[in-house]
């Protein structure tokens, strides 16, 4: 591992660290994905006319307290 991490010039524990990270980084993507989705939806509905204050407003109020 000490070899394949001086090719690129990263560090081991920067590796290891990303290796152990990554399913964390997986969840962020989907999490993401979906409120994208959910913003796009927003803005569909109200015909375009929402912009990011009131698409903010809108999922505000969706989520659960």
């Amino acid at each position: 591992m000490k070899r394949l991490c001086s090719v690129p010039g990263v560090s081991r524990s920067s590796f290891y660290y990303w290796r152990r990270t990554a399913t964390d980084r997986a969840a962020r993507r989907v999490a993401d994905a979906r409120l994208a989705a959910r913003i796009r939806a927003v803005h569909q509905e109200s015909d375009g006319t929402y912009g990011a204050p009131r698409i903010t407003a809108e999922l505000r109020e969706e989520r659960p307290a």
